[in-house]
């Protein structure tokens, strides 16, 4: 299977060239594409130069702008869509998912459609949270699966591996979410087309350097869009 995992950055520039290093250490051979928001840090312009480094395993995509993360993830997926990859994964720049788990979900995504990374199960963990976003991320996966009927045990969650096939299938066209609420939409969509989905455990670490994107218009977004959501699929 052809697999590529795609990482939206914006201003991650000092944890870009350690997360490339540990990706071709821990699953050599798995293409990577880049796809930056016009950063103001010089990401973009960093991730081209590494690309004399990792050559052929290494791809950028340059946004005009920051808008959003579920934007960033569609024009992703819609770029390895056209490039015949079986498979596509997705995982966050800023060094809080371990690469080291990548061969798990391409082994689980032999036999699943879908393959969702969990903190929130046995073996899994979430590292260096306060108490407070640690409540917040129980509390809206709970809501989620509340105004859905999910099963899943983290609906929010970044590091996922999707066929593509299924991507095709659940459709990127209509799409409406663009914040963390992005993740849950993706899943929901897989979840009513009833796609084999699996879980496995991952340990999530809060990022070291930059800063989180999470804000207010986000946790907004993600409280009524999850509403709309349920009636709109």
């Amino acid at each position: 299977m052809r697999a590529i995992v795609i990482i939206p950055t914006y201003n991650e520039r000092p944890n870009l060239e350690t997360l490339l290093q540990q990706i071709h250490e821990r699953a050599h051979g798995l293409h990577i594409l880049i796809v930056d928001d016009n950063s103001p840090d010089g990401t973009g312009e960093a991730a081209e130069a590494l690309r004399e480094k990792y050559g052929a395993e290494l791809f950028v995509l340059h946004r005009q702008k920051k808008e959003g993360l579920g934007r960033a993830y569609v024009e992703g997926f819609r770029h390895a869509l056209a490039q015949g990859y079986d498979v596509i994964l997705q995982m966050d720049a800023d060094l809080s998912h371990d690469p080291g788990t990548l061969p798990v979900f391409l082994d689980q995504i032999a036999i699943s459609d879908a393959v969702i990374g969990s903190r929130y199960i046995r073996d899994a963990g979430v590292v260096n949270w306060d108490f407070k976003r640690l409540v917040l991320s129980k509390w809206a996966t709970r809501y989620i699966r509340l105004i859905t009927r999910m099963p899943f045990s983290d609906a929010t969650g970044g590091f996922n591996c999707w066929r593509s096939r299924t991507l095709q299938a659940i459709g990127l066209d209509d799409v409406f979410s663009n914040g963390y609420l992005f993740q849950a939409e993706l899943k929901y969509k897989a979840f009513r087309k009833n796609f084999k989905v699996t879980e496995i455990p991952i340990v999530f670490a809060e990022r070291n350097l930059g800063k989180s994107k999470l804000d207010r218009h986000i946790i907004w977004e993600a409280i009524w869009g999850v509403l709309k959501l349920r009636f709109k699929y």
